[in-house]
């Protein structure tokens, strides 16, 4: 295979990886979620200050790739990969073809895009309304690190919904909040801490306000 042919594959092998990486930070949670290891959930959120970066270089390279695809190319600039009987071998002509290409590009953009679906592959809460005892209706507000994605948003609110009594939670990782309304008779605010700091995100602020009427 000429150097040419191996250059390409080296930059659509970059393609892959920083497209991984762009959406590391936001798979990490799901896997998490699957595999019952949440404390790694936000290992990677230091990677989302990148992330720009890495599509970037991501959608470069594929439009590179794609570029070279279509444009023109003299008769005798065009190489064959051959075996030793002069035959063209199938799978040089399938790495080399615009079908390995797209195979590549519709891996790519799917985990691009994952931070954008991410929070629709965790499993849906039934919503009803737990027992609640009256007056004792709790809402608390927790400043928490490390979400950068809808999905992070997702594996807080669905580890906080495990405990008894919770009416609900509404997490923003944009301004890094986390609101959750319960009954204090059947939760308190140590044990919804320790939920979420067991999923590797970290609260660093709680304010709490008593008697707040559920929606």
């Amino acid at each position: 295979m000429s150097t040419e042919n191996s250059s390409d594959k080296k930059l659509l092998g970059i393609g892959i990886l920083t497209a991984f990486a762009a959406s590391l930070c936001c798979i990490t949670p799901i896997l998490a979620l699957i595999s019952g290891a949440s404390g790694i959930a936000s290992v990677f959120s230091w990677m989302e200050p990148f992330r720009s970066y890495l599509i970037a270089v991501t959608l470069t390279v594929l439009g590179f790739a794609w570029y070279q695809k279509f444009k023109p190319v003299a008769a005798s600039k065009i190489d064959c990969a051959c075996d030793e009987n002069g035959a063209i071998t199938r799978k040089s002509e399938f790495l080399k073809s615009r079908r390995f290409l797209a195979v590549i590009t519709a891996f790519a953009v799917p985990t691009l895009a994952f931070p954008y679906y991410s929070q629709f592959l965790y499993p849906k809460k039934i919503n009803q309304m737990p027992a609640i005892s009256s007056g004792k209706i709790q809402k608390i507000k927790f400043t928490v690190s490390g979400m950068t994605c809808s999905g992070c948003e997702e594996h807080v609110k669905h580890a906080v919904y495990q405990l008894p009594g919770i009416i609900e939670v509404k997490a923003d990782y944009e301004s890094g909040t986390t609101s959750i309304q319960y009954d204090h008779n059947q939760s308190d605010k140590t044990a919804i801490i320790k939920a979420i700091d067991a999923t590797g995100y970290t609260v660093t602020e709680g304010t709490a306000t008593q008697n707040s009427k559920p929606h």
